[in-house]
């Protein structure tokens, strides 16, 4: 059962009414609290509604629900906007163009405002912990304060992620902060590498307490995970405003941050608390099942309550119909974006994530409420990974779906382990993990060659870097992660460029893709509903009988076609715009104290 987010109407007006103190004022700053401090956080119930208090701005309209989740990390060498060909701001966003005037994020309520209205609520909780709570490790305040840490480490996180330098709030807003410039963000990284660094000492291990268990509520297992994942991306390559490349500041350089990171991984692998799921396709049934229970593959899920959140909405297998036998949340539900065309006919044929990831079909218009699985082109795919189909609920919402975001899995843990023990210790120490990620993906019948044979012969570290690379394209495609990890890895038009040729021998059925079939056959399954397709495979080339029809599998237009030059603008350099620019309300909004960089 999916926690709710519901917190008592007496704390949230007390401590997180939203005004606007100035007219230009970029930021909603909580009202003067109405309610004691000392008890609000001196009292466990009280303080864990101030705690679900800070998630509030996760599901806000044009906060992550509808703007940043939507759009964040697609067009990479893995996932790409379906429609990224079609010219407006909403292919901006994807395509390494977005201007700071853009219509889908220039208002006062957008993304942005809304991370730093959730670390403001953090702050708010974490000064009143800190000073009323006795938060100590183990306690329940502990827990709370740990949590609130984390919580705020995720906006922050997510901030530079998306914008690079943003200026740094880590205490309530003041008359005499209301205004600030952007920090290098070589300073944020140090700040929340410390704060998790305390988080991971006071929040508890995955169902150690009833508090954690469940991945809506933070655990040491995910502070530690998600610690290792920043030390990674503070050390690697980024654009700043000087050029792309790595910090020059020697507390984040390499060898300390994969230091860090290898530690963090192997002590959560230690623990035992979390594990990857016996199968990737129940991973993923286990996720749209809204299965929230800690301790296995998902450390941590940004949540939203039934009514909010669009993750299926945007990225689910597409539903054709306003409501069919799987759904009823409004026409043209999912299929926004989707696997690289190529992406299917990269994997190895017998890797069980390529069927899970990879969807080549849409479902129709519904007759008496049933709708039928329906193939597409060979140009547009689907993520898999989230289906209506596989739900338990039966979702009636015309404008969400309530399925919560997977911000984090223990595949990653593994996939870090290996990238920072292969830099430190070599290729030996990091067989193991990708051994164990690769062991899961493959039938027990090809193990032997697949996952030992193919692991054994990385024995170089350029080898097994490449190795991990491939890695987690293959196990992350359609979770958005991809963007800046090639970002972090200097490789980001490299992948790019090499997607875009990939494309383009792939409609022309050249060079790699020479085999791949341009006929495919398919007839429906015993429920009249699902299909049973033929011809996806390279070489299968035969017509199956009768029973199958016959449709043709091709490109929707020409080798140099404008879908595959899209993968990012013309005339642009990826490597040049990394981030977003931020939105010309709040540079406008900022007191003179903001400017874009980068060119914009």
């Amino acid at each position: 059962m999916k926690h709710k987010i519901i917190i008592a109407g007496l704390i949230i007006s007390s401590l997180f009414s939203s005004c606007q103190q100035f007219e230009d004022d970029y930021l909603e700053s909580p009202a003067q609290s109405t309610l004691d401090a000392a008890l609000i956080f001196s009292t466990p119930g009280l303080a864990k509604g101030a705690i679900d208090g800070i998630k509030v701005p996760f599901a806000e309209t044009n906060s992550y629900r509808g703007r940043f989740l939507p759009y964040y990390g697609l067009n990479t060498d893995t996932e790409w906007y379906n429609t990224s060909q079609t010219a407006g701001d909403k292919a901006d966003l994807c395509v390494y163009d977005a201007k700071p005037g853009n219509t889908e994020m220039n208002t006062t309520n957008n993304a942005y405002s809304m991370m730093f209205s959730g670390i403001e609520r953090a702050n708010v909780c974490i000064k009143g912990i800190r000073q009323y709570g006795n938060p100590t490790p183990g306690s329940e305040m502990g827990q709370l304060l740990g949590e609130a840490l984390t919580l705020r480490a995720i906006y922050y996180a997510d901030l530079i992620k998306a914008w690079g330098d943003v200026p740094a709030r880590f205490e309530p807003i003041t008359s005499e902060t209301l205004y600030l410039p952007k920090t290098s963000r070589d300073i944020l990284y140090k700040q929340l590498i410390a704060d998790l660094g305390e988080a991971s000492e006071l929040v508890a291990w995955p169902n150690q307490t009833s508090y954690t268990n469940t991945v809506e509520h933070v655990n040491k297992a995910f502070v530690k995970a998600f610690r290792a994942r920043l030390a990674m991306v503070a050390s690697g390559y980024q654009q700043y405003p000087d050029g792309v490349r790595r910090s020059t500041d020697p507390e984040l350089s390499v060898a300390k941050m994969y230091a860090l990171a290898l530690s963090e991984t192997r002590s959560v692998i230690a623990s035992g608390s979390a594990h990857l799921e016996s199968t990737f396709e129940g991973l993923w049934r286990k996720y749209n099942e809204e299965n929230t229970t800690a301790g296995g593959e998902s450390l941590w899920e940004l949540p939203f309550a039934d009514g909010r959140g669009r993750m299926l909405f945007t990225f689910a297998v597409k539903h054709t119909a306003a409501s069919d036998q799987f759904q009823a949340n409004g026409a043209n539900r999912g299929g926004v974006a989707g696997p690289l065309p190529t992406v299917f006919y990269d994997y190895d044929q017998v890797d069980t994530r390529r069927d899970v990831t990879c969807v080549p079909y849409k479902y129709g218009a519904a007759t008496n409420n049933i709708a039928k699985q329906e193939l597409g082109t060979l140009d547009t795919w689907y993520f898999g990974k989230y289906r209506y189909e596989w739900m338990k609920r039966y979702v009636t919402s015309t404008n969400d779906d309530g399925v919560n975001k997977m911000y984090m899995r223990y595949a990653e843990v593994l996939l870090i382990a290996a990238e920072a023990a292969n830099e430190l210790e070599g290729p030996g120490s990091a067989m193991p993990y990708l051994k164990e990620v690769r062991r899961r993906s493959f039938p027990s019948a090809s193990q032997a060659v697949k996952v030992d044979a193919y692991v054994d012969a990385l024995t170089s570290k350029e080898a097994m870097f490449n190795a991990l690379v491939t890695e987690n394209k293959y196990e992350f495609t359609g979770e958005m992660e991809r963007k800046q990890n090639l970002i972090r890895w200097n490789l980001l038009k490299a992948k790019l460029d090499e997607a875009k040729t990939k494309m383009a021998a792939l409609s022309a059925r050249t060079g790699e893709y020479a085999d791949v079939p341009t006929t495919l056959y398919y007839k429906f399954k015993a429920d009249n509903v699902s299909i049973d397709i033929y011809g996806l495979n390279r070489g299968e080339n035969v017509n199956p009988g009768a029973t199958y029809t016959a449709v043709t599998w091709t490109w929707t237009g020409t080798t140099a076609d404008a879908k595959v030059n899209s993968l990012y603008k013309t005339g642009v350099n990826p490597d040049n715009r990394q981030f977003w620019p931020i939105w010309q309300v709040f540079i406008d909004g900022s007191n003179g104290q903001l400017k874009n960089d980068y060119g914009f």
